[in-house]
């Protein structure tokens, strides 16, 4: 073994589930991540937050390659992002992922909708598939409406189907961008509770949220985005209380004094 893999190895047993390394993105001149480093470890649960067009779901969305990246690099337990085919299908079900608008396909049962990807990806049996979907729907607070169609739920609750159909699929990290904000706003914590309690459970996450509160109480770490760049990570507690940054100043002063 060279030296070079001994670090390598190194590193993915210390826990380094997410890196990005320099990482560059444009969407024609717009430059919208600029020279991005950041680590996130297993177990971690870390809030990105930062003024609109900041770049923070565009920084959710490449940890997926739902968006490329023009340089740089980033690499998911250990391995770089593959570029398309059965590969990405593997990795997308590696790193769940819940958007803002909930996804689910609307001519399948909820039920339908936790069990399909489990079928199709991870080729799990069928009753096993369905167990396992009944059991997350139980555990995010639905399980009741197993056998509905999308339309027929709330926000809130199709929101926590999403997680649910997500975290079907064994992800080693879930990404949530703005996962409430489309949410009614006494539905916004049936699903914040939801990913609390994830959090406490030990799940990685990365969250790109408008929300402090959460922000405060379940983030190890906040990533404070704007204009492309992380301009200051901290823990929540030094981050709310004394942030170093002017930017993260005059966000905090904006949101936290209506």
């Amino acid at each position: 073994m060279t030296e070079v893999s001994v670090a390598k190895e190194d590193k993915a047993a210390t826990g380094d589930l997410v890196v990005l390394d320099s990482v560059n993105k444009h969407f024609g001149a717009l430059h919208v991540l600029q020279d991005i480093d950041l680590t996130i470890h297993r177990g971690e649960v870390v809030v990105v937050i930062g003024p609109s067009g900041s770049g923070k779901s565009t920084l959710c969305r490449t940890i997926n390659r739902l968006e490329t990246i023009d340089a740089g690099s980033i690499t998911i337990d250990g391995k770089p992002l593959p570029a398309e085919g059965k590969e990405l299908a593997r990795l997308r079900a590696d790193v769940g992922m819940v958007f803002q608008s909930f996804n689910l396909f609307a001519h399948k049962t909820v039920l339908e909708n936790v069990t399909l990807g489990q079928v199709k990806v991870r080729k799990v049996d069928a009753k096993k598939a369905e167990e396992k979907a009944r059991a997350l729907l139980d555990r995010v607070g639905v399980g009741a409406q197993a056998d509905k169609y999308p339309a027929q739920l709330s926000g809130g609750q199709q929101q926590r189907v999403a997680i649910a159909r997500a975290l079907a699929m064994d992800p080693k990290v879930m990404l949530f961008d703005e996962p409430t904000s489309a949410l009614d706003p006494e539905m916004i914590n049936e699903v914040l509770e939801v990913m609390k309690q994830l959090a406490e459970d030990g799940m990685t996450m990365i969250v790109v949220t408008h929300e402090m509160g959460f922000a405060r109480s379940a983030a190890n770490r906040v990533v404070f985005m704007a204009d492309g760049r992380i301009v200051e990570e901290a823990a929540p507690d030094q981050f709310f209380s004394n942030p170093r940054s002017d930017r993260a100043k005059d966000f905090l002063s904006k949101i936290l004094h209506h």
